[in-house]
């Protein structure tokens, strides 16, 4: 099978997360773009990546380069996921994949016109813990699916100049680490649910900083999710059923749950590794282009979006 290559845009933290832990015998982490020359030669010389470019159009137009992450700030990532799929290059786009529904909706039209692969870097979608609890589920053992329970808190310095806070970055708890609670709680839930209720506090920039929503679908499922910028809280999820419930420390990227029944008995459901989250991401990714693995994850980002969207406008109204 032909290696295919990858090019990264925009070296911020997660790019260097990324490059960091790319582990692959299928495919290759060959360059990285910056706006800046020096800056891309930083970073190639630091992960030995043998191209690095002082402008992502140099970049795009590397005929080697088949696959583009996208690793810039939450407000750019359409405009660089239009330009690569426009250039023929397959995309994998940090979370959120775009700002609203419209946006994503144009570079799922531009992918299929050009029959390239688009998918979001959310590692939920993308760790095997989560398909064995997704089998379980579809095994009827846990009963009707009831509530869901997503937290998420991390406390940022309250520096309205760094990204999580300055709205022309499009910064905020929602399209931050939002995305990780609502990708959770959507995982599960057994059809797209409605935003019944949210409430938010900004920060002094106006960017959201907490917030509390509640998802409810037409078979009466109810998930609660909780952000917060200002205060950690453990990244505890919770899914009840009529039989038990699951508990799942550090959600994002999993890799064991606890199941509790309702008789006393408990069960630990252990599947993947943690450390190899980005992998599983990557892994996936090469497996769509060659075919072999259905793009199904798109599925639940056009939801999750979708929910976002409807949660952002309440917001504005309040």
């Amino acid at each position: 099978m032909t290696d295919l290559q990858w090019g990264i845009v925009g070296l911020g933290g997660i790019a260097h997360d990324f490059a960091e832990n790319f582990d692959q015998t299928t495919s290759k982490l060959t360059a990285c773009a910056s706006r800046t020359l020096e800056k891309a030669e930083k970073f190639a010389q630091q992960y030995n990546l043998p191209k690095a470019y002082g402008s992502y159009e140099e970049l795009l137009a590397d005929e080697d380069i088949s696959i583009i992450y996208i690793a810039v700030p939450n407000r750019q990532h359409h405009q660089h996921i239009m330009a690569a799929l426009a250039a023929g290059k397959h995309v994998l786009c940090e979370k959120a994949i775009t700002m609203n529904v419209t946006e994503l909706q144009e570079a799922v039209e531009l992918a299929e016109q050009k029959h390239l692969i688009l998918a979001e870097a959310m590692t939920i979608f993308n760790m095997p813990l989560y398909h064995e609890l997704h089998a379980l589920m579809d095994s009827g053992r846990l009963g009707k699916l009831k509530m869901i329970q997503a937290p998420f808190g991390s406390f940022k310095d309250p520096d309205p100049t760094n990204r999580f806070f300055n709205p022309e970055l499009a910064g905020g708890a929602l399209l931050d680490i939002g995305t990780y609670a609502v990708s959770f709680a959507r995982w599960f839930l057994t059809e797209q649910p409605e935003v019944i209720a949210s409430t938010m506090i900004p920060f002094s920039t106006g960017v959201d900083e907490q917030s509390v929503t509640i998802l409810q679908n037409k078979k009466n499922e109810l998930a609660t999710v909780s952000l917060t910028f200002q205060a950690k809280m453990p990244k505890k999820g919770i899914v009840a059923f009529e039989n038990g419930y699951l508990t799942i420390d550090n959600y994002p990227r999993a890799d064991k749950a606890e199941l509790f029944f309702n008789d006393g008995t408990t069960e630990l459901i252990e599947s993947g590794f943690r450390g190899n989250a980005m992998n599983y991401e990557i892994e996936n990714m090469v497996k769509m282009i060659h075919g072999t693995l259905p793009n199904k994850s798109l599925f639940f980002t056009k939801d999750v979006i979708e929910i976002l969207d409807q949660m952002q406008q309440i917001w504005q109204q309040q």
